[in-house]
């Protein structure tokens, strides 16, 4: 074989090897860069504003839902409808009742991981009232702290609300909330589930272990049945999204790096 022939056949070998090799080595993943929030009874999008600060700043779309609590259906649906605005993959997250919707709106092609925050996870067939008179929170004990009006929307007494819901927050932040209730369909509560995305989708749980409004046995019980990756905070109420944003924006975080598309 001439010296010619030799070097072509040489090259001619590196070149295969270079192009199997790179043919060997996967696509990297896009980052997850979307994020839909999504509230629980008796609460606006609002209250998202802290966790929402420090993931915009940290390069991420979010975007809150404002869920009517008028059914549990029109609380789906006013997920799908931000799902669908979406460019790309998202997480989906939830606080209290919302973690029901994302548990039936995860399914949408959209979501790549679910986050619940001091959040229900119920399966198909089962519903958060149900499952929390098995395992009942310190706020079931408390008669009148619920209150119902005369055409059965649901809400919590205003002098109730702060050492209820939100004991971490400042008391005059606690009040304004409670003065302005989204007032919450009863029967929100009761509508069995139809769909259950975290059987097939990553989840992760945040645990807030001074939660009166759900048990926080009833949260670990929920996210271990789940497998979700789960963390717990110490002396967190159930407003640990905003008694304790970075936290919970770290674990949102942490979905989005390892939820990939």
């Amino acid at each position: 074989m001439s010296l010619y022939n030799l070097k072509a056949s040489f090259t001619s070998a590196v070149t295969a090897l270079l192009l199997l090799g790179g043919a060997a080595i996967p696509a990297m993943a896009a980052p997850v860069k979307n994020i839909v929030l999504v509230h629980g009874a008796w609460v606006d999008g609002s209250g998202w504003e802290p966790v929402y600060k420090i993931l915009t700043r940290d390069g991420y779309n979010v975007t809150m839902v404002q869920v009517p609590e008028t059914s549990f259906q029109d609380d789906v649906t006013a997920t799908k409808r931000i799902l669908g605005l979406q460019t790309g993959p998202c997480i989906l997250v939830g606080h209290s009742y919302g973690g029901s919707i994302i548990t039936e709106a995860g399914m949408d092609p959209h979501v790549v991981g679910l986050v619940y925050v001091a959040a229900h996870a119920p399966d198909v067939g089962e519903n958060e009232s149900v499952l929390g008179k098995r395992t009942p929170s310190f706020l079931a004990g408390q008669k009148g702290a619920v209150e119902k009006t005369d055409d059965g929307f649901t809400f919590l007494n205003p002098a109730d609300f702060y050492e209820f819901f939100a004991p971490d927050l400042p008391r005059e932040q606690a009040e304004f909330e409670s003065r302005s209730q989204v007032f919450a369909a009863a029967k929100v509560f009761g509508t069995p589930l139809t769909a259950a995305a975290w059987k097939t989708k990553p989840s992760w749980g945040i645990v807030a272990l001074a939660d009166k409004i759900i048990n926080p046995d009833l949260e670990k019980w929920y996210y271990a049945r789940a497998h979700s990756h789960t963390i717990e905070i110490e002396g967190a109420s159930h407003s640990v999204y905003e008694s304790h944003p970075k936290e919970v924006a770290a674990v949102i975080e942490e979905a989005a790096r390892k939820s990939q598309n």
